[in-house]
């Protein structure tokens, strides 16, 4: 059975200036990740503005980061989708591309209720054989997953873990505690991948592993090798990058990290503008001390 496990980064969608996708950048940022060391990549989630982008544009980016990935690492594909149509579509376009596994936020603009979720999760589920992770964020939904909506869909055969985002460390300990032992529960708020390892998670889907793969991948392997201090201190090193998300719209920040590193990952789409010039510095701030830029 497929099992996600350690740091898959949720990555960002390079953009040339007129806002297309820049398939150089995206190759680069590609091999940065993995020559990171993390143990998966993650393409088109939140970071990456799945919003934006038509079914052929993503099409095309899923698969320049199968190609360019060439089996080193698993490779995930964000395929949420307002309805259970088109969420459908969308896995089997992944499918066809070749990823690995499919991660599926729950609708959003609407409000489902747990029947018309389990129906949703369901149907994707009976639609693809591909290994499935839900995907919980409900800060951007509005969408709560309870842990018995976790429990039921966690039987299906290839769902086989989920990404929580909701920042509730109960919540997320609740879901480890009711869904089965072979279920992967991976950790979406990056400030909190230490906890969440702690009480039993797999990993993490992390925006900042973008920027700075070594240090977070650090965390869970310090955890894994039972150097609970080092998990910790690199867990400290990361919350200024995180926090500075506030800095700009979503998902500008990291965007504009990573070009001031050289990895030239242009605008995000807009209505999302640039860092003021007040706001760029306090990131270079950031970067520099942790020695990401000098």
């Amino acid at each position: 059975m497929f099992k996600p496990f350690g740091i898959i980064p949720a990555m960002v969608t390079p953009l040339t200036k007129d806002e297309t996708i820049n398939e150089r950048a995206l190759r680069q940022l590609t091999n940065h990740l993995i020559a990171g060391g993390v143990h998966g990549v993650f393409a088109l989630g939140s970071q990456g503005e799945f919003w934006a982008f038509s079914p052929d544009e993503k099409r095309r980016v899923f698969e320049i980061v199968v190609e360019e990935t060439n089996h080193r690492v698993p490779v995930y594909a964000g395929t949420a989708a307002i309805t259970t149509r088109d969420t459908i579509a969308l896995t089997r376009l992944a499918e066809q591309a070749g990823v690995d596994a499919v991660s599926i936020l729950t609708p959003y603009f609407i409000s489902p209720n747990e029947k018309e979720m389990d129906d949703h999760y369901r149907a994707v589920a009976e639609s693809t054989r591909l290994p499935i992770l839900l995907y919980t964020n409900p800060a951007r939904t509005n969408v709560k997953m309870s842990p018995q909506l976790v429990a039921r869909l966690a039987e299906i055969e290839n769902i086989v873990g989920m990404k929580d985002s909701s920042g509730d460390l109960e919540l997320t300990a609740e879901y480890m505690r009711v869904a089965p032992p072979d279920f992967s529960v991976v950790m979406g708020r990056d400030t909190l991948i230490y906890g969440a390892l702690l009480y039993g998670a797999q990993g993490a889907i992390a925006a900042t592993a973008n920027v700075a793969p070594r240090l977070v991948v650090s965390i869970y392997e310090c955890f894994k090798a039972g150097d609970l201090a080092g998990a910790q201190r690199a867990q400290e090193t990361l919350a200024p990058l995180r926090h500075a998300f506030a800095w700009g719209t979503f998902p500008v920040v990291i965007k504009e990290a990573l070009d001031l590193m050289g990895i030239a990952c242009g605008p995000a789409r807009a209505p999302v503008g640039p860092l003021s010039a007040e706001q760029r510095e306090r990131l270079k701030n950031v970067l520099r001390e942790m020695r990401l830029i000098e």
